[in-house]
């Protein structure tokens, strides 16, 4: 017989970066479904072009590392060599999916809605001369092209930069004999050009960069003959290290690494499917990359830039209706009034983010606030929450600033702002050597009838009045004095040199959640084994961490009912028999990305909720500073449950189920089911 497999046989574990692979499938299907939008689905299309790049940039890159350098397996037990076999081949398809259903569907139903991506072998001449005239005033000004000899080697090319490599025959004024140059298109040029509706006869015609590029690419080498020119684009290795134990100045070390970035070590080339041979050989010896690592390209190599179409495009028909978010109820001229009149839960993007500017506000203003300490992961560059800080800053009152330097891609921008937040007499902390910190915190003190009070904000995501329109999260206002305790513990723990510290009520990373979240998981093992009900539901971005998934493995077969809601990666492998036979998971794609982090556990007759800033990765729980926050207020936990969990379970029309491969199937509805769309429901409840 064959030996039943343990807890630590990597054949229960999926892949991280194939699961991965596999939510940015389920984006892509959004560009594919009729039911969307047109310029939706076209929107879905760019996000998932962007989420391939970040995907080399960050996760092909740190295999690609473990392959060179070794490193550890993953719980999967998938060698580096295998894993990337089996990532290419993956994202060779999803590539071809995606130029698929531009050139076959989206471009097609956009020319017939009357936007018009006008293709080169489709201009009119009258188009052309246009184009041609625009090349020269416009573009060829700022061109630099650099033709390939040996006083002139490969140039250094940026990463994700879009670039034409031409082929030359014949000799410049020199007599030099051309046969390469490279022609980099600089940042400051439009990478989608519009066409007055005068020259084309459309409203909404558009031409990409690129195609312009190559069509007058001849005007740039006057006297020699253009043989061929192909774009091409690089994606290079976009981690940050920065040895933090070892430098002075953390600010100081970051910006000595972004300087370095764009021009890392090469992960990916994309380059025009026509491309002769000779020609790839010559890219592939310069970045030092292999054949595998080649994706040929039927369509303009930065798709994602078609996204400015829909920025561009004024067409409410093709997009979904806007967003009015709910304002907070009740809230009178004195927030700190409503907060003491009970808790407040903030469910974004439906309920206005207003409320948390309102309370960073009204702490700036107000005489009795003594002090304001806060969290910032991203803020998107948020004039608005930046200059209530200030303000507060320069009302002498004691504003306290954790700001995390090592976002990634965001890096440059807070170090900017931590520049800033210092000039006006913000104390700025970069946090904790070795940790992230992830967790989003807003604590204001505040004197009242003699005694200090403490308000506090506590979210699942960040500070950011973009992403709060755009993602799914759970903000929390409460000034009950427990968690206001236990805030004001962690910012000191943070801005100081703090032990660890017993909290009352929240649980914290990388100290208590770990063995918290496992605690609890082990909690409905036990009920389950005496005869009770042992149920747990988990909404959260995404799922690896070994140990919770075995503690789950365990409560599984426990016979606890696991439902899990993951938007992304999932390191765990439903449906084994005898393993995970009574876990679920699905994952929700919809208008708005999913980013709430929830758990709900039964405990027999005396259910507990929590949210968290921390998904269940090793990092997050391991190697970050993260919060986990209870909902005590018993009306609003049964609110996050129905709208955050419950709601998420009974999606039969954006969900989708992962199986025990570790692909996914749609969520349909039967034919005496109603449909139901979570994001859908939430919306309509903003306008009950």
């Amino acid at each position: 017989m064959k030996p039943e497999p343990t807890l630590h046989d990597g054949a229960l574990f999926l892949n991280r970066e194939l699961s991965q692979l596999e939510f940015n499938a389920r984006v892509l299907a959004q560009a594919t479904d009729t039911r969307m939008p047109l310029l939706e689905r076209l929107r879905y299309l760019c996000i998932s072009s962007t989420n391939l790049d970040e995907f080399f940039e960050i996760r092909v890159a740190a295999v690609r590392h473990q392959l060179e350098y070794g490193g550890v397996l993953g719980p999967d037990g998938l060698s580096p060599a295998t894993a990337m076999t089996r990532i290419h081949e993956r994202t060779r398809a999803l590539v071809a999916d995606q130029y698929q259903h531009w050139n076959e569907a989206l471009r097609p139903e956009l020319a017939a809605a009357g936007i018009r991506i006008l293709q080169r072998d489709g201009w009119t001449a009258r188009q052309q001369r246009w184009l041609c005239s625009y090349f020269r005033d416009e573009i060829l000004p700022v061109l630099s092209p650099l033709g390939l000899d040996p006083a002139h080697p490969f140039p250094r090319i940026l990463n994700k930069s879009l670039n034409i490599i031409v082929v030359l025959q014949g000799k410049d004024a020199f007599g030099r004999a051309g046969h390469l140059a490279v022609v980099r298109a600089p940042r400051s040029l439009p990478r989608i050009i519009q066409v007055p509706s005068s020259i084309s006869g459309g409203a909404h015609d558009f031409v990409f960069l690129s195609a312009v590029l190559s069509a007058f690419v001849d005007e740039l080498f006057p006297g020699i003959k253009v043989k061929g020119a192909y774009q091409f684009r690089v994606t290079r290795n976009s981690e940050l290290f920065v040895d933090e134990e070892e430098v002075q100045d953390l600010a100081h070390a970051l910006k000595d690494e972004l300087a370095n970035r764009g021009f890392r070590r090469a992960v990916r080339l994309e380059i025009a499917e026509h491309c002769p041979r000779p020609i790839l050989r010559t890219l592939l010896k310069n970045f030092e990359l292999t054949e595998k690592e080649v994706y040929r390209i039927n369509g303009p190599v930065n798709l994602s830039r078609a996204i400015q179409v829909y920025d561009l495009v004024d067409r409410p028909d093709l997009k979904f209706p806007p967003l009015l978010p709910r304002p907070l109820p009740h809230a009178g001229s004195n927030i700190f009034q409503r907060i003491s009149d009970g808790d407040v839960l903030l469910h974004h993007p439906f309920d206005a983010f207003n409320a948390v500017l309102d309370l960073v506000k009204q702490a700036a203003l107000d005489p009795n606030v003594l002090a304001i300490k806060q969290t910032l992961y991203r803020t998107g560059g948020d004039a608005t929450l930046i200059e209530h800080l200030i303000a507060a800053a320069r009302k002498g009152k004691d504003v306290t600033v954790v700001i995390e330097l090592r976002a990634r891609f965001d890096e440059e921008a807070n170090i900017r702002l931590a520049d800033r937040l210092q000039e006006a007499g913000v104390q700025v902390v970069y946090g904790v050597v070795g940790h992230k910190t992830h967790a989003k915190m807003l604590l204001v003190v505040r004197r009242e009838a003699g005694k200090l009070r403490r308000y506090v904000h506590l979210a699942t995501g960040n500070y950011h009045a973009g992403t709060a329109r755009a993602y799914t999260d759970i903000g929390l206002m409460t000034a009950h004095p427990d968690i206001g305790s236990d805030v004001h513990q962690i910012f000191q723990q943070v801005s100081g040199l703090a032990p660890a510290i017993k909290l009352k009520r929240l649980m914290q990373a990388p100290f208590t959640l770990h063995a918290g979240i496992i605690e609890k998981i082990g909690r409905e093992a036990k009920h389950a084994r005496a005869g009770r009900t042992g149920h747990i539901i988990a909404k959260m971005n995404a799922i690896t961490e070994p140990m919770v998934i075995r503690a789950l493995y365990e409560a599984s077969q426990a016979g606890v009912k696991i439902e899990l809601i993951v938007r992304g990666a999932c390191a765990l492998r439903p449906g084994v028999a005898g393993i995970s036979d009574n876990i679920t998971v699905r994952s929700v794609v919809g208008r708005f990305l999913e980013h709430t982090r929830i758990a709900w556990f039964a405990n027999n007759t005396h259910p507990e909720l929590y949210c968290a800033s921390a998904d269940w990765m090793d990092r997050n729980l391991l190697r970050r500073v993260e919060i986990c926050f209870p909902i005590l207020d018993p009306v609003l936990a049964r609110r996050v449950f129905d709208e955050g969990l419950a709601n998420y379970l009974a999606d039969n029309t954006s969900s989708w189920s992962l199986q025990g491969d570790g692909s996914y199937q749609r969520v349909a509805y039967g034919p005496d089911e109603m449909p139901h769309n979570a994001q859908t429901h939430l919306l309509d409840l903003t306008r009950a």
